[in-house]
């Protein structure tokens, strides 16, 4: 890995560790705060949620799940489902609703806490049940009590009795003891009534209903419920549904199938009884009792041939019927024909198929629009199924009247035989033949009559049940530990969002790196804050690490060692207040510590303020040394620490900048570099006047001063805009001021130990080499 690339990762990591360290009791703070907001919330306020889950088999041949070969020789009708059509059908509305009414869905009961609402289901002493749902008016909260003694409920201070419809000011209802109560409540209970179409939404929206896979025929129901007992009381009455839905639906086709059969059956007894008693009557009157040889073999011969006569007429006349129900199919909707003694598969598929297509078409058309793209597609595939059906019946048509006129003609044939038999025989051969004829077609009916009623049994190979609904043992939501973790993310965030919050909304500069981005100059000190500093006494002994961090800042500057070239300093600030006459004054007692001679001049004239920490206010100074004829050494006053004289504004203070301009400038500066190892010089804020510009002339380095928390940032970059700092010559800057970060008083302030930039190396060195070039 670059090593320049992890330098940049630990610098990343050591800048966030120094910004938001120092605020750690406030992290601490929040942390305690949203962890205990999280255990409220999931002991208090949060309801649990169990999973329930039930899984099916659906007869689906496609997909590898088929019923036995005896099953299929006992029930005609069954039939395989495709697994995708299936689920729509379990989402289905209709059966949504059958759930929302066996189970009373439509009219929850709640139990009242301080701070939510829970279910009832198992808890509540009644179940309510409407008369007529569909036409009651929905009611969030309807507040009861039951008298356990009397069984009666108490709705709006009237009693009802449990067991007997009752009228209620918001419906009829049937108040029952409820069957699935496991315990008891003394919070207050009270129910809702919802619209059962908005319930059985609801519900839909809810159960998740998907295949195991796209080669299985395993459908799994998923269910999140607050009461573990009514989840799998809904996914149970789900699955019964659809089971008794899909009974329904197969008693029906087998329901009309046995009316067509029953139909021709009694078509063909009354036939028969007719064809009997011709017999009869024929043999009584004419004396015939036996046929000859000749008629036997005769019979025989033309019976086969009737009887395939007889097969082809029943076949046209379920071509007729299907026919008659394709074409209905463009009005109304039904179940579709049987096909009895028609081989055909093809018509039997594109049947079947017509038939899915439609059921699918009926399920979908409740619950969507007219132009939903899928509604159309399923339109557009029955209308095209539907001329096939035709066609083929077409086809099959003109073949068995094609086979019926060969076979008619054959039997002509036989007739011009039965010429040459004595009459009363041929006529007896005659009705014998329609006997026969009749007989084989009534065996025929009476075989499938048999089959059909066998279907009426219900198997299990369509529908297998796998698993019965069955819930988690423990809540699947909400999730302790995932709370638990929100929280802590919310207070390390909460923190973040404050502190950061704070110092980037702060108008005053805060920050070393916001110096460094607007002003193209070193900052050669950072100066901790004073605490309940007096500012007429700044002439106290100073705190031992400030006396360090001026000793650092002469060192910074090169103002050490035998030999030294920049001897003059200026020291100034942008607005009063910034602590510019503190950092000249002790930087001039760290100078004169050392042993070399130092001055200060108060070059303030306006605002005086280093003359009045010296004690020096209303003395003559710098003012009447340039309006009258004084010598240097006549202006130069001593003070209280070794090798610092300093020279006060003077009396007549105000607005001299003129005086700054005087030749005797020249003269004064002259005499004391060569009386003083140093001279310092504070002057006015540049933000203000000009005297700070024409007196760096004079200088070899000018200290700007900006103080934390205090200097504006707009200033700062009015300094940059307006290249003030141009004009002036060596310009350092000294932070002064700088407080501690957070909470934690001496650490992390907001110089150099903030840890966004690694500037400072780079910023002393420029200082050094500033102050020691000639």
């Amino acid at each position: 890995m670059d090593k320049n690339k992890v330098n940049a990762e630990d610098n990343l990591v050591a800048s966030l560790v120094y910004k938001f360290l120092p605020f750690w009791p406030l992290f601490v703070v929040l942390f305690i705060l949203s962890v205990a907001g999280a255990w409220a919330y999931l002991k208090f306020y949060a309801t649990p949620t169990y999973a329930i889950t039930a899984s099916l088999i659906i007869r689906d041949e496609e997909k590898g799940v088929n019923a036995s070969k005896i099953t299929e020789s006992i029930d005609a009708f069954s039939s395989n489902k495709i697994v995708e059509n299936e689920l729509n059908v379990l989402r289905s509305n209709a059966l949504m609703n059958q759930v929302v009414n066996e189970l009373k869905l439509y009219a929850p009961v709640y139990e009242e806490t301080k701070l939510r609402s829970v279910p009832a289901y198992t808890s509540s002493p009644i179940t309510i049940t409407l008369k007529d749902p569909e036409k009651a008016t929905e009611n969030p909260m309807i507040f009861f009590t039951y008298d356990e003694s009397s069984k009666e409920v108490i709705i709006d201070s009237k009693k009802y009795s449990i067991g007997t419809w009752e009228k209620t000011p918001y419906g009829v209802m049937l108040f029952s003891e409820n069957e699935k109560q496991t315990s008891t409540t003394t919070n207050p209970l009270y129910f809702s009534i919802i619209s059962p179409t908005r319930a059985a939404n609801q519900l839909s929206g809810s159960i998740f209903i998907e295949s195991a896979g796209k080669l299985s025929s395993v459908v799994n129901l998923y269910l999140e419920d607050k009461v573990p007992e009514r989840g799998e009381d809904i996914l149970n009455a789900l699955i019964h549904a659809y089971q008794k839905a899909a009974v329904t639906e197969k008693n029906s086709l087998v329901s009309q199938t046995l009316a067509f059969v029953e139909e021709r059956i009694q078509l063909i007894e009354k036939e028969l009884q007719n064809l009997e008693d011709k017999i009869v009557k024929y043999k009584s009157t004419q004396g015939a009792v036996n046929l000859n040889e000749q008629g036997k073999l005769f019979l025989q011969s033309v019976d086969n041939n009737d009887r395939r006569l007889n097969e082809i007429n029943l076949q046209l006349a379920v071509l007729d019927n299907v026919e008659r129900y394709v074409v209905r199919k463009n009005k109304d909707l039904g179940i579709v024909p049987s096909t009895l003694g028609v081989s055909d598969p093809v018509l039997s598929q594109l049947l079947q198929k017509l038939y899915n297509s439609e059921i699918q078409y009926q399920q979908l058309s409740k619950t969507t629009a007219e132009n939903n793209p899928l509604l159309v597609s399923l339109r557009e595939e029955i209308e095209s199924i539907r001329p096939g059906i035709l066609e083929n019946i077409r086809n099959q048509r003109d073949n068995l009247v094609s086979s019926r006129s060969k076979l008619s003609s054959t039997n002509s044939s036989y007739s011009s035989v039965l010429q040459s038999i004595p009459r009363k025989e041929r006529e007896l051969l005659e009705i014998s033949r329609q006997q026969a004829i009749k007989n084989n077609a009534y065996s025929f009916l009476l075989q499938k009559r048999e089959e059909t009623m066998l279907s009426y049994a219900p198997t299990a190979e369509d529908i297998r049940v796998v698993d019965m609904a069955e819930s988690s043992k423990t809540p699947v939501s909400p999730n302790a530990l995932y709370v638990y973790l929100s929280a802590v993310v919310l207070a390390l965030a909460g923190g973040v969002a404050l502190v950061t919050g704070k110092e980037m909304l702060h108008s005053k500069v805060l920050f070393r790196s916001e110096i460094e981005a607007y002003l193209n100059a070193p900052i050669v000190a950072e100066l901790s804050t004073v605490k309940n500093h007096d500012k007429n006494l700044p002439l106290q002994p100073a705190e031992v690490a400030q006396v360090e961090q001026f000793r650092q800042l002469r060192v910074t500057m090169g103002l050490y060692g035998r030999t030294f070239t920049r001897r003059k300093i200026m020291v100034t600030s942008s607005i009063p207040g910034e602590g510019k006459s503190f950092v000249s004054t002790n930087l001039a007692i760290s100078l004169s510590s050392s042993g070399k001679k130092v001055v200060i001049l108060d070059f303030d004239l306006r605002n005086p303020n280093t003359s009045v920490l010296f004690e020096n206010a209303n003395q003559t100074g710098i003012i009447e040394y340039l309006k009258d004829n004084l010598d240097p050494r006549d202006i130069i006053r001593s003070t209280s620490f070794d090798n610092l004289s300093m020279i006060p504004a003077g009396i007549d203070i105000g607005d001299h900048t003129e005086l700054l301009l005087n030749s005797k400038m020249e003269e004064l500066f002259s005499y004391l570099e060569e009386s003083y190892d140093y001279v310092i010089i504070d002057t006015p804020p540049v933000d203000l006047v000009s005297d700070a510009y024409l007196l760096s002339e004079y200088c070899d380095i000018s200290l700007l001063v900006i103080r934390h928390a205090y200097t504006p940032k707009s200033f700062i970059q009015r300094l940059s805009q307006n290249n003030k700092l141009r004009s002036m010559g060596n310009v350092a800057i000294v932070f002064n001021g700088v407080k501690p970060r957070g909470f934690v008083k001496g650490q992390y302030g907001y110089g150099y130990g903030y840890g966004y930039e690694n500037k400072y190396g780079d910023k002393t060195y420029r200082a050094r080499k500033l102050a020691t070039k000639s």
